[in-house]
Order: structure tokens, then sequence, then C-alpha cells
């Protein structure tokens, strides 16, 4: 697996930035293959490698990853800038078979830096629109600080996105949108939409109780995706 190289760095939510990466030009010149909500494995010298999911679509010109300050390599990551390299050992994860899914609607669930696997299978999405069905999209946060990709948000809406975001501790902030988890946000969305298919990306437990709220919704098991 190629060296990659940072090109850019952008501040996204509080303690957590996105990195455009690219294969070093000194190095292997290929690009780089993945499925949709795949799992970059990530290597700094010193820390133990770490799982980042790429949050840009294949077909994207620049590979990407959320990083939030936590420790070990993320923390390192976190402080690189352009310029700096980190070596990707392996793509991770079966990701998201979407050509199994044309015709299908399909309502994207993602808590906190979970976006990002879920961003890439909705870039993915978007630029062949056409074969799906409806575009939902489910994402909640502890805070409006805490939200990634808030430059975009329109422009997936532009392209059809039906976007509802929920905040869990509204207290001190300027919010007049929902509050409480991302999932008590799916009893107002589904029963909308014909045969849909749920992808889900956050936390185990959050996975879990989305999960067993989708089956009591009548969803087979089969219909609930994730991407690892």
């Amino acid at each position: 697996m190629p060296s990659l190289l940072i090109t850019k760095v952008r501040e996204q939510a509080r303690g957590v930035r996105s990195f455009d990466l690219r294969p070093d030009p000194a190095g292997e010149t290929h690009g780089v293959a993945f499925v949709p909500g795949q799992v970059a494995v990530l290597a700094v010298p010193g820390e133990a490698p770490t799982y980042f999911a790429f949050a840009s679509a294949p077909e994207d010109a620049e590979l990407e990853v959320l990083v939030k300050q936590k420790m070990g390599a993320s923390n390192v990551i976190f402080d690189m800038k352009p310029g700096d390299r980190i070596e990707l050992l392996e793509v991770a994860g079966h990701g998201f078979d979407l050509d199994e899914q044309k015709g299908k609607d399909l309502v994207f669930v993602a808590m906190g830096t979970g976006v990002a696997p879920l961003r890439s299978a909705l870039r993915h999405v978007l630029k062949r629109k056409n074969d799906f069905g409806q575009l939902v999209v489910l994402y909640g946060a502890r805070t409006p600080d805490d939200f990634c990709y808030r430059d975009e948000t329109e422009h997936w809406e532009g392209g059809g996105v039906e976007l509802r975001q929920v905040i869990s501790r509204p207290d001190g902030h300027d919010w007049s949108g929902p509050t409480g988890y991302v999932q008590t946000l799916l009893d107002h969305v589904l029963p909308e939409l014909n045969s849909p298919v749920a992808l889900v990306c956050g936390s185990r437990e959050m996975i879990e109780q989305t999960k067993d709220r989708l089956q009591q919704m009548g969803f087979a098991p089969e219909a609930i995706l994730t991407n690892y």
C-alpha cells in the first residue's frame, strides 16, 4: 500500500478535522481502490495503527478521512500539516454494496464522525442519482458545533436529499431543531418510503439501538447495512 501525502486540512467540527490525501508521488503512483464505506488503516511512527473510514467517494480526486482529536495515532495525525505523510497499511471492512440497492430508497443514519463513511456512500450515490429512489440523511450530534460538513449540507439538499439533523445536548445553544438521539428521527421518515434500505454508522451502542428500532418498524435484517 502507498504512503499518503496530506494535501489539505480543514476544521470540520469541535476537535474534528478532515484530511485530504493522495498517494505519495515519490512512492507508488497507483490510486487506492475502495468501496464506499470502507476503512483505511493508517499508521504514524510510534503509535499503533488506527482505523479511519473514507469520507470521500471512490471516484473523488482525493482521498479524505475525518480525524477526531483523542489519543494515539488520531492525536498525532490531528496535528499534522499539508506535506506530511501517513502510511496506508490496508483497506478494511466490506463497505456498502450500493449496486445491490439500485431502485431502492436509501436512509443514511449517522452519529458524530460516523458521517464519514455515509458521506462516501452519499457522494457516490449523488453522482448516479437516477439509479436510486428517495435519499434521506438523518444525522445526530451532541451539539450544533459537532456537525461535520456543514458547508456541504445545502449541496446535499439541492441534490434532492432530505436532511434531518438532531442534537442530544441543546442547553446553551441556539437550536430550533429536534433534540434527542438520531434514532428518534426514524419514526417521522420511514412511513413515507418504499422498500427502504438503511445505512447505519456510529458508535457500537448507537448501531445496535438503531438496528433494534428499525427491526421493530418492520425492516428485514438484510435491509440494515453497516460498513464494517
